[in-house]
């Protein structure tokens, strides 16, 4: 099994990292009239932000624009499905930001670094 998102393994399995944010918090605070201090109503938890860092690999420059073309389009606002090799599953992830950086010729073909930001908007 690999990693997959929306059931796409886009991204080989070498070098690959998943970093779990914490789960935000919302609160909102008032002040009122005859209070000592200030009201603050727990709105309990938001959003968590999810990193993926690895290296993707393919045996030419085209092929390597095609796979970097495909998980840009993930970039839509919509809502996906993160799915890694051991099969923890992470829903309701948009992604928010995917970094290519030093491109490579490695082994048989070409490598890149990336970094892939999601934000989990619901966390269960």
């Amino acid at each position: 099994m690999s990693t997959s998102l929306d059931g796409q393994s886009l991204f080989g399995e070498q070098q690959l990292e998943i970093e779990l944010g914490s789960v935000s918090r919302a609160s909102i605070e008032r002040t009122l009239p005859g209070l000592d201090g200030v009201l603050s109503v727990d709105m309990g938890g938001r959003s968590r932000k999810i990193k993926q860092k690895g290296v993707l690999r393919a045996k030419s420059r085209a092929q390597l624009d095609e796979i970097i073309s495909a998980i840009s389009a993930y970039m839509d606002g919509d809502t996906h499905i993160l799915v890694t090799d051991s099969g923890e599953g992470f829903d309701n992830l948009r992604m928010d930001v995917f970094k290519v950086r030093g491109e490579r010729a490695g082994g048989s073909g070409m490598a890149v670094d990336y970094e892939i930001v999601y934000t989990q908007l619901k966390v269960q």
